[in-house]
């Protein structure tokens, strides 16, 4: 057999029939969440892209005029001479607060793989009692996001929280902090509350691919000589990189969407606003629909670009394939 026919015969069973009518049979399943999900999400976002083009307001959506680009970049000409530019493409506001949606995103991500990691590892070994510690593990993540929130607004909070009170009975800190109000903190106490609740996430999906890792692997490493570090390092690692750079991916695109936790947690705060905190006040507060929607347009771009950018660096196959 040359090696040209293995190549003929999947390229035969590609188009068998059987297979066509496997291909016809999947489609049709997802025929009915493709709808709902082209309603519930497709056409609110070609509207919400329609409407950064217009000059529309929440007061009167019928009354929008189209502008064009006006919304992300215009240049206004003054009888002078002098140029003013105007648009979300040079607003240091949100070019803040998408400055704070990344340095977010990295710092928390980073920490939730590593701490994920190394919970996971631990859990995979045999130890008395767990499963009653994976079960205790998940307890955080399983909690909402704003009763989460309204729980550590209280315990961070600088007059009557328990972590000041820790802090000052170990001598750690002299002064009582306003974590969420105090400009050098604010970041690190959305930080710590996100990767206290995220992190349990992280691990479920790393555990779960360490469970399907085949036990005969690390054992002939083991008898080869390999201590524990070149386990890890060479055989286990690998073998999860996928299922890991896909955990990677999925909370990278709900850290980068973040919302509710900073918006409980440090309200009106420069420091720790995100993109789509800077879009919901445009939105809604400011009365500045249009430029709401452009905001909210460029959010869905740097989420499809990144995911694409972690996707071929990863090297992740979408297909099911090697």
């Amino acid at each position: 057999m040359t090696r040209m026919e293995p190549v003929r015969e999947t390229a035969r069973a590609a188009h068998s029939p059987l297979t066509a009518q496997r291909v016809r049979s999947a489609w049709l399943f997802l025929a009915p969440m493709l709808l709902v999900l082209a309603a519930a999400a497709g056409w609110p976002l070609l509207r919400s892209v329609y409407f950064s083009f217009t000059d529309a307001s929440l007061a009167d959506l019928d009354a929008r005029q189209w502008v064009g680009f006006a919304n992300y970049f215009s240049v206004l000409h003054m009888p002078s001479g002098r140029a003013i530019y105007d648009g979300l493409l040079v607003d240091p506001v949100w070019w803040r607060a998408v400055w704070n949606t990344v340095r977010f995103t990295v710092i928390s991500v980073t920490c939730e793989t590593i701490l994920g990691m190394i919970v996971a590892l631990v859990l995979n070994t045999k130890f008395a009692g767990r499963g009653i510690v994976r079960a205790a593990i998940l307890i955080p993540w399983a909690i909402p996001t704003i009763v989460s929130a309204k729980m550590w607004q209280w315990m961070l909070n600088d007059q009557f929280g328990i972590i000041n009170v820790v802090l000052l009975n170990l001598g750690l800190i002299s002064t009582k902090i306003a974590w969420t109000a105090n400009a050098d903190t604010a970041m690190a106490a959305v930080l710590i509350v996100d990767i206290w609740k995220a992190t349990p996430f992280m691990t479920l999906l790393i555990l779960a691919a360490l469970q399907m890792l085949p036990g005969e692997i690390i054992e002939v490493a083991r008898l080869d000589g390999a201590n524990p570090w070149q386990i890890f390092w060479r055989v286990t690692l690998p073998l999860i990189r996928p299922a890991l750079m896909v955990a990677v991916i999925f909370r990278a695109l709900d850290a980068l969407r973040i919302f509710d936790l900073i918006y409980v947690l440090t309200p009106n705060n420069v420091h720790t606003k995100s993109m789509s905190v800077f879009a919901r006040e445009n939105l809604f507060e400011f009365d500045k629909f249009a430029y709401g929607s452009a905001a909210s347009t460029l959010l869905f771009l740097i989420l499809a670009l990144l995911t694409i950018v972690t996707i071929r660096i990863g090297r992740i196959s979408l297909d099911g394939g090697r």
